[in-house]
């Protein structure tokens, strides 16, 4: 297809999604989805709003060190300290973009900003003229552009391109329009903007309504050439339009939406699945693309009709968006090699050899326990020991004793900086129990906020994935945990929040502090 029909993906997750609340996530975890996205093929990755922390400047910084293929893009305010801020987290990146944007609707300039229109147009003008003498790619977006007078928006539109930006964003900030109105806007910029040819146009949909994706294929028909979403749909309030719905939408609908975009969709699951895990947000079963249903067919009906020609109910094939059943059936006899290739076949193929070890001994444990491995055994077991790598406090052994007789008792033996510890607590309830253990050994005074249980996959021996969200003092972290175990998998869950506690209180320790603290001392209030 001409370029013309290329539409650019621009992936938020790790910005608006990360907006989500209790959707924090650490650095290392921001630079695995960060890795995932550019693998996917993702245009453009926005890593973060560079001034609003300095762990958002960190991340925002190693991502742009590290990608080499996708553009690495912050996000700015219209001040001057805001742009620099980004462009000093952005500047060794091999693709950056700024991202400097300002609010354009009469509610918002009134009552937010409380700026004339005047005021707000120079504003635009001042921050893409100054973004623009940093760097060669910017984009400049309307906030609250749905909500816009026309005549204004097109004079902030003219003004920002006149003044250097390359990328123009219409955001439906409050998930406020509907399609066709949409689109009406989008044709209408494309139409009145007299220099609307020299910038790629834009959209960023919420969907407090339901329509971000509705939205914003009903602005790719209008003219804009920029998707902005986020995997599984996350972000502020009711979320963004999803990555992978926008996506393959495109793919399998050419007939009415002529477009192609770079993204391999054999990535989406595998994308999905990280992102869930990260963040501790489960994908509901029926999400369209994603969910544990999407695929799924029990009416007898469908069934019948499936098994004579699977178009008969399926638009798409599980395969193109990476649900592919393997022939390569894993269990306790599988050697390393096998198992080598399995994750290979899942997409991990960059694992350290000590990451391999590792995570081969625990496949290996958990078919010892479990009959049928499946694929999301595995993926599970791994995204977990990726996860809890660089753990100072670390899962050694657990026994508890549980029943309607009570009472329920933990026996826990951990692992700090090296040196095994144990003890033994009593709960309401086994979870209680281990919980209180871990509390024995590792003071601390982070409340539990969120404690979710996910079975990986179907049956009475399914692993478990567990998510734990801790808060302290407004610092918010989410640990994850997997094991054929649910309160093996709770211990561990519990535990990878307070490591990434641990990191968070080192951060943000007084200069030369943190190295003369124990873990524990640096987790105890």
């Amino acid at each position: 297809m001409a370029d013309s029909d290329r539409v650019w993906i621009f992936d938020t997750t790790l910005r608006d999604g990360e907006q989500s609340p209790g959707c924090s996530m650490n650095l290392e975890e921001k630079l695995r989805v960060a890795r995932m996205l550019e693998e996917m093929g993702v245009d453009v990755i926005e890593a973060g709003f560079p001034i609003a922390s300095n762990g958002d400047f960190e991340a925002v910084s190693a991502i742009a060190r590290e990608l080499k293929k996708s553009v690495v893009c912050g996000l700015a305010r219209a001040g001057r300290k805001d742009i620099d801020r980004a462009w000093e987290a952005l500047k060794a990146a091999a693709r950056p973009r700024i991202h400097t944007f300002i609010s354009t609707s009469p509610l918002h300039m009134k009552y937010k900003l409380q700026m004339a229109p005047d005021a707000v147009h120079q504003a635009v003008v001042d921050s893409v003229t100054h973004a623009r003498n940093l760097c060669d790619d910017v984009e400049w977006s309307a906030e609250d552009g749905s909500r816009t007078e026309l005549p204004f928006l097109f004079r902030c539109i003219e003004s920002a391109i006149k003044a250097g930006a390359s990328t123009i964003n219409i955001p439906d900030t409050v998930g406020y329009a509907e399609p066709a109105e949409f689109a009406s806007l989008i044709a209408a910029i494309v139409a009145n903007v007299p220099n609307i040819d020299k910038a790629r146009l834009s959209v960023h949909c919420h969907n407090d309504l339901g329509l971000g994706v509705a939205n914003s294929l009903a602005a790719l028909g209008a003219g804009a050439r920029q998707v902005e979403c986020t995997v599984n749909g996350i972000g502020e309030r009711a979320g963004n339009a999803a990555l992978e719905e926008i996506v393959m939408a495109l793919r399998t609908r050419p007939d009415r939406l002529p477009f192609r975009t770079n993204v391999d969709t054999t990535h989406i699951v595998r994308a999905s699945r990280l992102v869930s895990a990260i963040t501790g947000f489960a994908v509901q079963p029926n999400k369209a693309i994603v969910g544990a249903n999407a695929f799924a067919h029990e009416s007898g009906i469908h069934q019948d009709g499936m098994l004579k020609n699977a178009q008969t109910y399926e638009i798409m094939t599980p395969e193109s968006v990476g649900l592919v059943r393997s022939t390569l059936v894993m269990g306790k006899h599988s050697g390393r090699a096998a198992f080598r290739a399995k994750l290979k076949e899942l997409g991990f193929e960059a694992l350290g050899d000590n990451l391999l070890e590792d995570a081969f001994k625990r496949f290996k444990d958990l078919a010892d326990r479990k009959k049928d491995v499946f694929d999301e055994d595995i993926v599970a077991l791994v995204d977990d020991q990726m996860g809890s790598t660089d753990d100072s406090i670390k899962f050694v052994s657990l026994q508890v004793v549980a029943g309607s007789k009570g009472p329920q008792i933990a026996d826990l033996e951990i692992e700090i900086d090296g040196t095994v510890h144990n003890a033994q607590s009593r709960g309401n309830g086994p979870v209680d129990a281990v919980f209180n253990a871990i509390k024995k050994l590792v003071p601390h005074e982070a409340k539990l906020q969120l404690y979710q249980v996910h079975a990986v996959t179907a049956g009475t021996d399914a692993q478990a994935e567990v998510t734990v969200r801790l808060d302290e003092g407004g610092k918010t972290v989410n640990g994850q945990g997997a094991d054929a175990d649910t309160l093996c998998a709770s211990a561990r869950a519990y535990l990878n929040a307070l490591n990434k506690l641990l990191i968070k209180r080192k951060k943000s320790a007084p200069a030369g502090a943190a190295a003369d603290m124990s873990t524990v001392a640096s987790i105890s209030a």
